[in-house]
């Protein structure tokens, strides 16, 4: 079992930044592929960003080169730092894990929490 614990969010003018924590337990090593979903609001879920066991990250277009993924072993704690960031990436972000990035769902999913991005 994993266990996902997420941190951060909140409002924040376009243009700013934010950074997203998710502390992940109960996993023994870091071979596991986590990713950051967004849910903007009345839309599906939607992998932004994912890490692979090997450390090979993808980022979705819309968010490349303003989102990195990463994640400190000795904290157990992955993040999504956001920056430059728009109206459109408002909504519900979660961190996730399984076994393997191409697994759909995913197995393991944290909490979920809000970003609001005003204009």
């Amino acid at each position: 079992q994993v266990y996902m614990v997420q941190s951060g969010g909140g409002t924040v003018e376009a243009g700013g930044s934010l950074t997203l924590s998710c502390e992940v337990s109960g996993v023994r090593t870091w071979a596991y592929c986590f990713a950051w979903f967004h849910q903007a609001p009345g839309k599906e879920r939607e992998a932004i960003a994912t890490r692979d066991s090997d450390g090979t990250t993808d980022y979705e277009d819309s968010v490349k080169g303003r989102f990195t993924i990463s994640r400190d072993n000795a904290k157990n704690t992955l993040y999504l730092q956001m920056d430059r960031l728009k109206p459109e990436d408002s909504g519900m972000y979660y961190c996730a894990a399984d076994q393997s990035c191409i697994n759909d769902p995913f197995t393991y999913w944290g909490q979920g929490t809000q970003v609001t991005v005003s204009s």
